[in-house]
Parts: structure tokens; C-alpha cells; sequence
């Protein structure tokens, strides 16, 4: 994917710089946190996987909020209600008249004030380790002390242009030169040493308590456990107090959009993003692939359990990369296999084609099957019904380096030019009726991938 073009629109009497990626049915906005430049996060390989991802299923705007970025920087002190309006400019700019916002840490403010004050304009919100208070009060033991923060502000402005704090931000990152250097990068592209710590005190005085049960729309929560700038009752407040929200724990440490495995976090954003388009129908149509490692015991076994751990973390990042080419959902790892979904079956079985070929590489042979039927879908944490029990059925009926399909799958590909044979009748445990199967053709004989 190409960097998308910067433009500009105005809110007021500031420049906003914003930019548009991605077709899909719904427009995602993205709030970022505390600084920001929406042309160096291109630059970072797992950010710009991040942004690819997410305009992969919507149509993303980015944009840098007024005082940082390359939007005007000399702006004063914004207030919420003003960063609320620059929202509503980018999006008129951008032809959006509705859209899902993702609220990143201090973007969760701005999100929060936006969704309650231009509720027609908001589909639904997407909040991500964020606080709703950052500053001590009596009524409020977990935020931070004035000190705390003129500390922190004199610290920035005394070290800017230093990685010092990815640490705290992403610890998984900290330590590793090449994340320092974009980091710092970033931040100095982002603010000069005196609006770092001047957006430090605006952070600091922010509090949208107030404003939390205003909000109409449907609101996803997320929040690492293992976050140290983001205390569990902080997020819990904002669940409890939203009244259509969801929280959801998802893995890791780090604070930092872009750190740590992004996986699970982008496919709950995509299932709520699209139960929340479809009225939150549950019940959808799917290709089902299902792959497991042929003699994986055996395997492990002989090769012991570092070079066991190191085969299979290479072949789980080789499936997980086949699955995300062909769009797919990567539902779950099954110990050494994995279940994923595709919208259609030729991606499905482009996908295990992929998968096979990869395994190879590493010394390794599947066996998958594939069904194409109904599905109930339960957010990102599975997905479950009868054409899974099927998949996963068919996938037991395969030998070494086959990938079944069942005949529903080959009549959905019939003119696609791939190669199947027939196998004949199956029963299917735990699966009513008798099952016609079919195996995958060699790849020579067809194209590789239809789609």
C-alpha cells in the first residue's frame, strides 16, 4: 500500500492535515494519542501493518490534531469541545458523514466528547487504553499528582529528542536501536520541546466523566492488563459508565498502538466494526479452512523442545502471513494448526495452497480441510456452528499434504479453473447425512490463486 496523499482542511482559523486510506463499507476515524505525525508513522513497519489492516475493512482517516504533526502547530491550549470540531472538519473534508472513531490513549477523550456531542455523525467508538481522568482528585485516588506531571513536563522538554520513556510506552520495544531511533523520530517530527510539555499539561487537566453516559452509540473497550500507564479502574470506569460498551482484555504490556501482537486486537475491532454494520447479526456465511501438522508429536519429539518451539513459531508466522494475504480472519491456533475464515472459498483454498507450500519450506507436511457453510460468529474469540464442526471434520479425513474440500465448496468454486478429485461418499462424525468429498487438485493444473 502506497502512503496515502496529506491534505488539508481547516477548522477555524487552524490547518488540519489529514489523510484517507482504504474502500471499505464503513469510515474509521483514528484519534491518536498524545503526539503524532501522520507521514513518519508510515515509516514503521508494524504501524503501517496496523494502518494497512485496519483500511483493509474500512475506510480510514488519519489525521494529526491540531498543535502537532504537520498540522499548525502554534494553536494555544485547545479545548475538547475545539478538538471535537476539528473531527467533524476532517470528516467533512474527507466526504464522511458517519463513521466508527478509535480513540487511542489520550484520543479516548476526543472520542468520548465527540461521540455525545455529534451523536448523528457516530456509528459506534473504539476506545484503547485509555483514562477518562488523568488528574488527582478527591473523588478520583488513581490519577496522577500536579507534581507528577511538572516533573514529567520539565523531563521532556530537559530530554527531547531521547527514547527515554519507550520503556513505559512499549516495553517489549525498549532496548531494540532501530525502535529507539524511530521513536524519537517520531516525537520530534511530531512537537518541538515546549508543545511536548505544553500538550502534557492539556492531557493532565482532562476529564470526561461528565460527559460518559451522553454517549448513544455502541462502544468497544480494550485494555492491557499488563499496561503500566493505564490503571485497570480507570478502564473499568469507562465500561461501567458507557452504557452500550463491551471491555475486552487483550494481551501483552505495552502501551503503544503499534507495539506488541496486534493480531487479536484487530480482529475484535473488525467483528465489532462489522456486527455493529449488520445490526449485530451473529450468523454469517464462511469459507472454513482448518490445518494441522502431520506427525507433530513425532516431530517434537525428535527434535526437542527449543528446536520443536523455534520450528513451530516459524511455521505459525508463515500461516499467520498466508492467511492475512488472502484476507482472511485468523480465528485460533490449535496447537499446530490453525483455523481461519475467508469471506469466499477460492481465498481458502489459495490460502491452504500457500500454507502447504510454506510448511514444505520448513520440513513440515499438513493435512487441512475446508467447508463453506454457516457460521455463528462470538466476536474475535471464536467463531463456532455446523460448518465448523465440518471443516473440522474433513480436515481429520485428509492424509499427508491433502487439503479436502467438501462438494458445497466445489459446486461455490465451479468455473474457477480448480482442480478437484472426487473421492466419494464420507460420513462426517457428529455430522448428520453422508458427505461427498473431494480432494485438491496439483496446483499445475489450475491457477494458483483465482482470486
Amino acid at each position: 500500500m502506497q502512503r496515502p496523499k496529506t491534505r488539508y482542511t481547516k477548522a477555524g482559523d487552524v490547518w488540519l492535515a489529514y489523510q484517507v486510506v482504504g474502500e471499505g463499507p464503513v469510515d474509521l476515524v483514528y484519534a491518536s494519542g498524545w503526539l503524532h505525525n501522520i507521514d513518519i508513522i508510515w515509516e514503521h513497519p508494524a504501524y503501517r501493518r496496523l494502518l494497512e489492516t485496519l483500511a483493509s475493512f474500512s475506510r480510514l482517516i488519519l489525521f494529526d490534531k491540531r498543535g502537532t504533526g504537520l498540522s499548525d502547530r502554534e494553536t494555544g491550549a485547545p479545548t475538547l469541545e475545539e478538538r471535537a470540531e476539528d473531527i467533524r472538519a476532517v470528516m467533512d473534508a474527507a466526504g464522511s458523514q458517519r463513521a466508527t472513531i478509535l480513540g487511542h490513549s489520550e484520543g479516548g477523550h476526543v472520542t468520548a466528547m465527540f461521540a455525545a456531542c455529534y451523536p448523528e455523525r457516530v456509528r459506534s467508538i473504539i476506545l484503547l487504553d485509555c483514562r477518562p481522568c488523568n488528574a488527582w482528585k478527591p473523588d478520583w485516588p488513581t490519577g496522577m499528582r500536579r507534581a507528577e506531571l511538572e516533573a514529567f513536563a520539565t523531563h521532556l522538554v530537559e530530554n527531547w529528542g531521547k527514547p527515554d520513556h519507550l520503556g513505559e510506552q512499549a516495553p517489549s520495544l525498549a532496548g531494540i536501536p532501530e525502535e529507539e531511533e524511530w521513536y524519537a523520530r517520531m516525537l520530534i517530527h511530531a512537537a518541538s520541546p515546549s508543545s511536548a510539555a505544553a500538550y502534557a499539561r492539556i492531557w493532565y487537566e482532562l476529564d470526561v466523566r461528565a460527559v460518559l453516559p451522553s454517549i448513544a452509540c455502541p462502544a468497544l473497550i480494550f485494555r492491557r492488563p499488563g499496561d503500566r500507564t493505564t490503571p485497570a479502574e480507570q478502564t473499568r470506569y469507562l465500561a461501567e459508565h458507557i452504557p452500550d460498551s463491551r471491555l475486552i482484555e487483550i494481551g501483552g504490556a505495552d502501551h503503544a498502538i503499534w507495539a506488541g501482537d496486534q493480531d487479536e486486537c484487530l480482529g475484535w475491532i473488525r467483528d465489532f466494526i462489522d456486527d455493529e454494520r449488520t445490526g449485530g447479526e451473529d450468523r454469517v456465511l464462511l469459507s472454513v479452512l482448518m490445518s494441522d501438522i502431520v506427525g507433530s508429536t513425532e516431530i517434537a519429539a525428535r527434535l526437542g523442545d527449543a528446536a520443536w518451539r523455534d520450528k513451530l513459531a516459524a511455521h505459525d508466522a508463515a500461516a499467520a502471513r498466508a492467511v492475512r494475504h488472502h484476507a482472511g480472519h485468523l480465528v485460533k491456533s490449535t496447537g499446530d494448526g490453525f483455523m481461519a475464515t475467508f469471506a469466499g472459498p477460492s481465498r481458502a483454498i489459495a490460502c491452504a495452497r500457500d500454507m502447504h507450500a510454506e510448511a514444505a519450506r520448513l520440513g513440515l507436511t499438513l493435512r487441512a480441510g475446508a467447508h463453506t457453510g454457516e457460521c455463528l460468529r462470538h466476536g474475535q474469540a471464536d467463531v463456532t456452528g455446523l460448518g465448523v464442526v465440518i471443516a473440522a471434520r474433513i480436515m481429520g479425513a485428509a492424509g499427508a499434504g491433502e487439503t479436502l474440500v467438501s462438494s458445497t465448496m466445489c459446486d461455490l468454486l465451479a468455473g474457477s479453473r480448480l482442480a478437484f478429485d472426487d473421492i466419494g461418499i464420507r460420513e462426517l462424525k457428529g455430522v448428520p447425512g453422508q458427505w461427498r468429498l473431494a480432494r485438491l487438485g496439483n496446483p499445475d493444473r489450475a491457477a494458483t490463486d483465482p482470486e
